[in-house]
Order: structure tokens, then sequence, then C-alpha cells
């Protein structure tokens, strides 16, 4: 038997993820930033919502599918950026983009990938959508995009809760980042996940070299095993305003996506700035750890802009529940991050599909005890009333 004929839900991928990963990788993938707070209370949110049950409704024809952004999805949700996907499984991002096309919903392919967009884009198939993050070098970023559209992809996801980075304490104690820092605890770490260090790292080396930040501009793929002086990337883009969103919808000529919603007025610049879609998120509780559970926050973004655009939750989906408590609370769709890098992290394309498969399962059976069939039947009155005062 496989680990994955294990894995009965996304605690069980975790489980697996993290023997098989280094300590710096798994931590990178798994926690938050500073205390945690914001981590732990986006599933704390998820875990005060208590729904009512509804029986004795026909459930012999169920559609779990929706139209997001113009096409099909054979799920509400979608897969969120996530930049260490090709860290936990060789060429990680292709494996996970194709698990995306196999179980028909979309992949986000984050900035800092180590795989180049073009490979993604002619290898993976389904629906690809680009996350971006606006570097100070603003020239350097249109031009990412200028690749993004030649690849084709359909949706561009503009990530505005960068600020001025964060502090993951962990990764600094791990010795875990690009370039990479070599120690004695990092190197023995390593070594003592040989399946990783073969299979992943060992990989890269025989082939295209240690990886590194393949869709960044030239002179900043720093390899992870170099430790060069000087800048390491193109930094963040501190002077961004709502003014450079709308010169991207004007230079963007499909889906914009604008992701770090917490706020109703910033829903409101996001619309009025020409965006498709806004992803209400708090960074998986990788940015500010006193951040307002997304979960809590979502209600008023809706009632702000839910008529006008397609409202996406992220942070803390573990749970096919919590798809129907996010869809009950307004929202048209999820992203899902942590989850699915997990399965990647176990095996792969097969690895994710069991993560995506567990959520599917989650969500229809959830589904059919609030009596729905479909998306649209899932409305608030499916929360216990208690919660609703």
């Amino acid at each position: 038997m496989s680990r994955l004929d294990h894995c009965y839900n996304i605690a069980d991928l975790r489980k697996y993820a993290r023997r098989r990963l280094p300590k710096g990788v798994f931590e990178y993938v798994d926690r938050g930033a500073e205390d945690e707070i914001a981590l732990t209370d986006n599933r704390e949110a998820f875990k005060r919502l208590k729904l009512r049950t509804r029986f004795l409704v026909d459930l012999s024809e169920r559609d779990m599918g929706i139209e997001l952004l113009g096409k099909r999805s054979e799920l509400p949700m979608a897969i969120a950026p996530t930049g260490v996907a090709g860290m936990t499984w060789y060429h990680g991002e292709v494996e996970l983009a194709k698990a995306a096309a196999a179980k028909g919903v979309p992949f986000t392919l984050a900035t800092p990938a180590v795989t180049p967009m073009e490979r993604v884009a002619e290898v993976a198939g389904g629906r690809l959508w680009f996350q971006l993050y606006m570097w100070g070098d603003v020239d350097a970023s249109y031009n990412l995009v200028s690749r993004a559209k030649d690849a084709g992809f359909e949706a561009l996801v503009v990530t505005i809760d960068s600020a001025l980075g964060n502090n993951r304490e962990y990764n600094k104690r791990n010795g875990f980042g690009v370039p990479f820092k070599p120690s004695v605890r990092s190197v023995t770490d390593m070594m003592l996940h040989p399946e990783w260090l073969v299979g992943v790292m060992g990989r890269y080396v025989a082939t295209t070299g240690m990886p590194r930040h393949e869709n960044y501009p030239e002179k900043y793929r720093h390899r992870i095993n170099r430790g060069e002086v000087g800048q390491l990337g193109p930094g963040r883009h501190l002077s961004m305003t709502w003014d450079e969103i709308a010169r991207m919808r004007d230079f963007w000529p499909r889906k914009l996506i604008v992701k770090g919603i917490l706020r109703e007025e910033d829903a409101v610049h996001a619309v009025e700035n020409g965006a498709d879609a806004v992803v209400v998120s708090n960074h998986g509780g990788r940015a500010l750890d006193s951040a307002a559970p997304t979960i809590d926050v979502l209600p008023e973004v809706v009632r702000a802009v839910g008529a006008r655009t397609t409202v996406i939750l992220d942070s803390g989906i573990r749970r096919g529940s919590d798809m129907v408590k996010a869809l009950a609370m307004g929202a048209d769709a999820v992203l899902t991050g942590r989850a699915t890098l997990y399965g990647t992290a176990v095996a792969g394309q097969a690895g994710a599909e069991k993560a995506l498969s567990i959520l599917h399962t989650e969500f229809e059976k959830t589904m059919a005890y609030v009596g729905c069939r479909r998306v649209s039947e899932v409305t608030a009155d499916i929360f216990a009333k208690p919660l609703l005062n």
C-alpha cells in the first residue's frame, strides 16, 4: 500500500508531508507569521460556525460545479498561489497544475515559482492563473505580466498584502530561504530526509541545476546554494497605490483578480479600478499576525461588492465543510493552498489529486446534509440560528 492509501483527510496528508520534507521546507509550507495568531484564528473561526441539517431532499441529481469567471469549475474553488510547491516535489508546480486540470479546477502559479511559467503552460493543461507581486522594478513587473499573457494564462492575480514583507522567524531559525545559506543544522536536516534529498534536490542538480526563481528577471535568479551578495530580488513596490491596479487593468486583457482584501473600502476600490474578482485573504496567516479571520470579514465584502464582482475566500480551508460555510457567507468560491501542497509533498500529482478528491467528497457530503443539491442552493439559512444573532 502507498502512503496515499492511509490518507483519509487533509490532516493525514499533512502528517506524511511532515515526515517526508526537511523541517525548513515543511515549516515554510505549514506555519504562519510571528506568534501564529492569525493562522490559528482562521481555523477557529470556521469551527465556530455550526450548521443545521435538512433531510428528505431528493439527492439523486447533484452538481458541485459552478461557472467561475466565465468558465466551468468542477468545484467552487481554485488552487491558491504557493511559491514553494517546487521544493516539496520535483517540478511540484507542474504536478499541482496537472492535478488541478485533472480535477477540473483552476491552478494559480506564484511569482516565486521554481518552474518557468512557459513550461507550466506547455505541459499542465487546464485553467491557469498567474499571481503577481508588484516589484519596485515596475518595468520588470510588466515584462513578467507580458510573459504570462503570451503563455496563455487566463487570469492575473495581483497580491496586494505584501507591504514590508513578513516576519516568519522559523525560516531564519531553519536557515531556509533563497539564496540558501548552508548551516550544520539545515544540511543535517536535509540529510535526515534522503527521499526528499534524492528525489527533489538530487533531480534538480542532475538536470537543471540547483533551483531558482525561474520567473524573476535574469539578474535576480539566484540559485538556492550560492549566497550572492547584494540585492537578492527586485524588491516590493513600496509606493504602489490603486492607480497601479487601474494601470494594470489597462495593460492586462483578461480576467484581473485582486488578492489580499480585508476591508470593505478596499473591495470597492478594487472593483472601481477594474477587478473582475476580489480575494478576501490574510495570506493564510503568513503576513500580519493579528489579521482578522477572513470568514469574519467576508460578509462585509459581499455586502459591498458581491453584486458587482466575484468574491473569493482564501485562508483556512481544510475541509469540504469549510467551503460550504464560505459559500453560505456569500463567497462565490474559495482558494486552497496548504491542503493541496501537503498532497503534492506526499506524492506529486497523485497526492494533489488525492487532496482535491478528499475536499470534493467532504464538500458533497456536507452539501447533502444541509439539503443542497447544487451550489446555487447554499444560503445563510444553513447556519444554526444562535450564531446568526
